[in-house]
């Protein structure tokens, strides 16, 4: 994260989204206070909280893209919640509390992830030794000193295998030069890196093994809330699934398919859950980001604010966890007052100053979002890393075809798409996926036994395509 400079984050912000500088150097430099905060003085330190932004301009433009991203970039936890979706406390649905258990979850989620990375390696050793040991269990292998081996006596499901026993017979007979003085022991960890040999070249990929796993429990006692499971600081599901432990089961699998159940349970053994949780906690703490969309739904227009449960109540109560307060979550207390919130809305019923006094002043940043023209659609159709023609085209090229645009098709289909914008609703960016579904949705249909494996998108085949989606679209809005 310290690597990034302003104009680096608005360089990578700028492969993903088009236009919108201001907005992107916003965020930017909010992302560089963080950093700036860290090599102050503790004192100084705990006294600067980030400066939390309202970004102000139509849909589809990249309001959320723009947070979504910025939080990609620094592996930050990052939730999106829409504002119309609380009610004051007290009322039946869900309460501005969840918005920070949800960006715990996902701290805690971005944390095992890494943890999971670390600890990959070691895992696949351990399923390794399993497999083997299930392979040629050490117990019946293992004999004392001395005592003849009876392949007779092997109790798995290599006992009618050839395999087996010829690895074995070899090994002896291979073997005859060595001195008495060998042990039955040194004899059976020979055989054993042989299979491990073997194991590794997939030669016993479709052999069955017999291998012991967990069943999960599932608790017969449901827990209601009005506010939900969210609204409850301890997990009891939690509780009562440790007080009745899941019961262990022999099952028998193939040995590509045993590898996955068996990595996934390592993987789990190796994991320290508590260390996972008080990382989650600092991440969050320290770095998390809150998107609320949608904030200009729960703007009163008029200043009499009554007992609104979805509106002005809920700004009431977004208001302390804005300002910095402490939330229990069942991995811990986590502190609010060092998380940025860019809260963001069209605002074109409402303006920012509808919104209560005290909640303007936690939002000191605004920025406008411009809406898109023709020129910012042709952008957005091939100049970032995941266009929608080069997604297009990856998609079709796994049916073997290849797809080719001419410049004045892409011109064409960004005017359609701001045609269409500027007669019904304006949807920004998302206009193409509507133009560009329509456009090729009779190549995408028959792509699986098409023989012509070049196509060539021309303005005039856009046209004849897209020529009766204008008067349909301007039609549409009057039925129904």
């Amino acid at each position: 994260m310290e690597d990034f400079t302003p104009s680096e984050i608005v360089v990578e912000l700028n492969k993903f989204i088009v236009g919108q500088k201001q907005a992107k150097e916003a965020v930017a430099i909010a992302l560089r206070n963080r950093i700036r905060r860290k090599k102050l003085p503790k004192e100084l330190m705990e006294e600067i909280t980030p400066k939390n932004i309202i970004m102000i301009g139509p849909t589809g433009v990249g309001k959320t893209e723009i947070a979504r991203r910025l939080a990609k970039l620094v592996q930050a936890p990052f939730i999106k919640v829409e504002a119309t979706k609380f009610t004051e406390v007290g009322y039946v649905g869900k309460d501005v509390d969840s918005m920070i258990r949800d960006l715990i979850q996902a701290a805690v989620q971005l944390v095992r992830k890494e943890k999971i990375e670390e600890v990959h390696e070691k895992a696949k050793e351990m399923v390794e030794e399993r497999i083997l040991q299930a392979l040629l269990p050490a117990s019946q292998f293992g004999f004392k000193e001395g005592k003849r081996t009876d392949y007779k006596d092997f109790d798995t499901p290599f006992s009618q295998s050839t395999d087996l026993i010829n690895t074995e017979k070899d090994l002896i007979k291979n073997d005859n030069g060595l001195k008495n003085s060998e042990s039955q022991k040194e004899r059976t960890l020979r055989t054993k890196e042989r299979l491990r040999i073997k194991l590794r070249n997939g030669d016993f990929e479709k052999r069955e093994i017999s291998i012991e796993i967990e069943e999960q429990s599932h608790s017969p006692i449901e827990i209601f809330s009005n506010m939900g499971m969210e609204g409850i600081g301890l997990d009891f599901k939690e509780i009562f699934d440790k007080m009745m432990p899941g019961r262990k089961k022999r099952k028998k699998l193939k040995i590509s398919e045993a590898r996955k159940v068996l990595l996934d349970d390592e993987q789990e053994k190796l994991l320290d859950m508590n260390k996972i949780a008080k990382e989650a906690i600092y991440r969050t703490e320290e770095l998390g980001i809150v998107f609320i969309d949608e904030i200009d739904k729960i703007a009163m227009k008029e200043k009499a604010y009554g007992p609104d449960v979805s509106r002005s109540g809920v700004q009431r109560d977004i208001l302390p966890i804005i300002e910095g307060s402490t939330v229990m979550t069942k991995y811990g207390a986590v502190k609010t007052d060092y998380i940025l919130f860019i809260a963001a809305g069209a605002f074109n019923a409402s303006k920012p100053s509808d919104l209560i006094p005290e909640l303007q002043g936690r939002f000191p940043l605004r920025v406008e979002l411009n809406s898109l023209n023709q020129k910012d659609l042709e952008k957005i159709l091939i100049e970032p890393d995941n266009s929608l023609i080069k997604q297009y085209k990856a998609l079709l090229n796994t049916e073997g075809i290849e797809l080719d645009f001419e410049d004045n098709a892409i011109k064409e289909i960004a005017r359609i798409a701001a045609l269409l914008n500027e007669q019904n609703e304006n949807i920004g960016a998302r206009r193409l996926y509507t133009v560009m579904e329509k456009l090729l949705d009779r190549i995408s249909f028959n792509a699986p036994k098409m023989t012509r494996k070049k196509i060539t998108i021309s303005k005039k085949y856009v046209t004849n395509r897209l020529q009766n989606i204008i008067q349909k679209e301007d039609l549409s809005k009057y039925i129904l």
